[in-house]
């Protein structure tokens, strides 16, 4: 290594927060940004979540201040959604909180043509730290980890979508992206609007879902009425499935078809393809059900 190198890699690790808290550190982008953090010199983790050590909550400010003593950077993931009303003041509120507390360094997971998750945005900037948002498409795990796997399972999946296209992006790609953001120089003042290299109809996607999981599965496209009729029935308080269905009705509209080159400014490589992120999920046993007492 040359005097000049040493140099170089002493002052990034200098200037590298040295607490980064990680909010939602146990879902899908937060616990694959924790891991890659963990393992980088110098830099210590806090996990932000109910069970976390402090507990942190949204809904209790009296667990903000301790989850945020000697936190150098913050990874800002809102539960349940930027879009639900007054999630924009909660948010801009914390961001305050914690450039109080020293926080220099703001990340903000955020979502593409929603009015919420914007006025959340103008909150972050508006704190008085160094910002990056990181705008996303639909997460390609939402298929693998959350609310349309027992779809897939099932063998329908059922949204209000029409035969609109999205580029759906891999949640590995967006907890690199964010580790850049966290770390590294470069990114204060920027957005990073992520997504897959190509946007696929649910139709499509559900295709490659066949293909990949060795089960056939189908898109069903419904009304947002119908939707709400659906989530019901598994379960779903009727505000949060009339939420849900206005959320999707309104962002599945097309406005976010377009595909962007964000993962490739940041990484230098291209995003991961849609079926490339399901084949990994498959051999990790995304699909594979749970019996009793298994």
């Amino acid at each position: 290594m040359t005097t000049t190198t040493a140099a170089a890699t002493t002052q990034a690790v200098a200037s590298t927060p040295a607490t980064i808290l990680v909010l939602g550190g146990t879902g899908k982008t937060g616990r694959r940004v924790a891991a890659r953090l963990s393992g980088r010199p110098g830099v210590t983790v806090r996990i932000g979540s109910r069970a976390g050590t402090p507990p942190f909550d949204w809904d209790d400010e009296s667990t903000w201040d301790a989850v945020l003593d000697g936190v150098g950077a913050v990874y800002l993931v809102y539960s349940p959604d930027l879009g639900i009303p007054g999630a924009d003041e909660v948010v801009g509120a914390f961001a305050r909180r914690a450039v109080r507390h020293g926080v220099t360094r703001l990340v903000l997971l955020s979502g593409r043509g929603e009015q919420g998750a914007e006025r959340a945005e103008h909150a972050v900037r508006e704190a008085g730290a160094e910002w990056t948002i990181v705008r996303c498409a639909w997460f390609a795990q939402a298929f693998s980890e959350d609310f349309l796997r027992d779809g897939v399972l099932e063998g329908t999946v059922v949204l209000p979508a029409g035969a609109v296209a999205e580029p759906f992006v891999d949640a590995d790609d967006i907890a690199e992206v964010v580790v850049a953001a966290l770390l590294d120089d470069g990114h204060a003042g920027r957005v990073r609007e992520l997504t897959g290299p190509r946007a696929l109809s649910f139709a499509e996607a559900a295709a490659v879902l066949s293909e990949v999981t060795g089960r056939p599965v189908r898109y069903e496209p419904v009304s947002p009425e119908d939707y709400v009729a659906v989530l019901t029935e598994h379960g779903l308080p009727a505000h949060e499935a009339e939420f849900l269905a206005g959320l999707f009705a309104t962002v599945l509209d097309g406005r976010n078809t377009a595909v962007t080159d964000g993962v490739r400014e940041v990484l230098g490589r291209p995003a991961v393809e849609f079926g490339e992120a399901m084949r990994r999920a498959a051999a990790a046993g995304a699909w594979e059900r749970v019996t009793p007492g298994g």
